[in-house]
């Protein structure tokens, strides 16, 4: 009997939805387990590093990790899986991206651990207790991995081969890509293992946009009653569709939300935002007296507009470690 390839599964910095959303592929995870050999999937199964560290180098036909590396647990596990695998898939937006984990990187790691362990209004921590990468008690030393000043994507860290965004990618956009990487029919390594089109050109609402669009305020989506059938940007509400690469299945839109860019910039955009951003730039409506400064000052927050899953990838967050 021919042995399966092997594969891994890891979660580092993340929510686990990405992991749920495997699990949720339900009758699919059947055939997958006949075609491979599930050696590592922690938080389904009981698996250990050691385990994996144990395998010869690249024994593993291919991992896929999810999350973003904030601490030195995440980097070791990412580096090892990439020395024991042959494909390494970045799976979802933290992977990927960063993240929503990713907008700490707009603050220090010392201002977060005093606002966790001091600051905070729920904090009851009477002795200023902050966690330590060594402890030493009676029965030994107690570790914790060191909390990274920076949040990274996973490329910044090793070499990745595929990409998988979504926050959780979609359910038809893992199977096929765990199909193209069992049966080796895959793209240009570096490739991106969903559409190349922008989320605009799928979007139903499209068809609704003013032909020449304008926006004098920008609204709120839980500030005002969103007309369900009508491009978002034409009711002045900002919606990254146009600067987002396609491929989510619209599932926030058709829920009359507008897109927050999970999916990353389209191809050939290194920073989505930036690219948003100075679309949006032309949208803008003033008058030859006014002020355009009143209407951007409408934009609350616009790093976590324009930067949601993306501050780390960006040209405002890149960094290796």
């Amino acid at each position: 009997m021919v042995d399966k390839p092997k594969a891994a599964i890891a979660w580092l910095g993340a929510c686990g939805g990405c992991d749920e959303a495997i699990v949720d592929l339900n009758e699919v995870l059947l055939k997958v387990a006949e075609a491979v050999d599930l050696v590592f999937w922690p938080v389904a199964l009981d698996f250990k590093y050691a385990q994996i560290e144990e395998l010869p180098d690249a024994s593993l036909a291919f991992s896929l990790i999810t999350g973003c590396v904030r601490n030195s647990e995440h980097q070791d596990l990412a580096k090892l899986l990439r020395r024991k695998s042959e494909v390494v898939l970045a799976f979802g937006s933290c992977a990927c991206f960063g993240g929503t984990p990713g907008l700490a990187n707009f603050t220090t790691k010392e201002d977060i651990f005093n606002w966790v362990y001091r600051d905070g209004p729920a904090v009851d921590n009477p002795h200023g207790l902050f966690p330590q990468i060594e402890t030493v008690v009676s029965e030994g030393t107690l570790t914790l991995p060191e909390f990274f000043d920076h949040v990274y994507t996973l490329n910044q860290i090793i070499p990745v081969d595929y990409y998988l965004p979504g926050c959780p990618p979609p359910p038809d956009l893992i199977t096929n890509a765990i199909n193209a990487i069992i049966s080796g029919d895959l793209p240009p390594k570096g490739s991106a293992l969903a559409p190349r089109r922008a989320l605009c050109e799928t979007c139903v609402r499209n068809k609704t946009k003013p032909y020449r669009l304008e926006i004098s305020k920008v609204k709120r989506i839980h500030e005002v009653e969103a007309d369900p059938d009508l491009c978002f940007l034409g009711q002045g509400i900002i919606c990254l569709g146009p600067a987002t690469r396609g491929g989510c299945g619209e599932t926030c839109i058709k829920t009359n939300i507008p897109c927050r860019g999970c999916f990353g910039p389209v191809p050939g955009v290194v920073d989505g935002g930036a690219k948003f951003l100075s679309a949006l730039a032309s949208l803008i409506k003033v008058e030859i007296d006014e002020d355009p400064k009143e209407v951007i000052a409408t934009i609350v927050d616009p790093a976590g507009y324009f930067y949601r899953f993306t501050q780390p990838a960006s040209i405002l967050g890149s960094r290796q470690a």
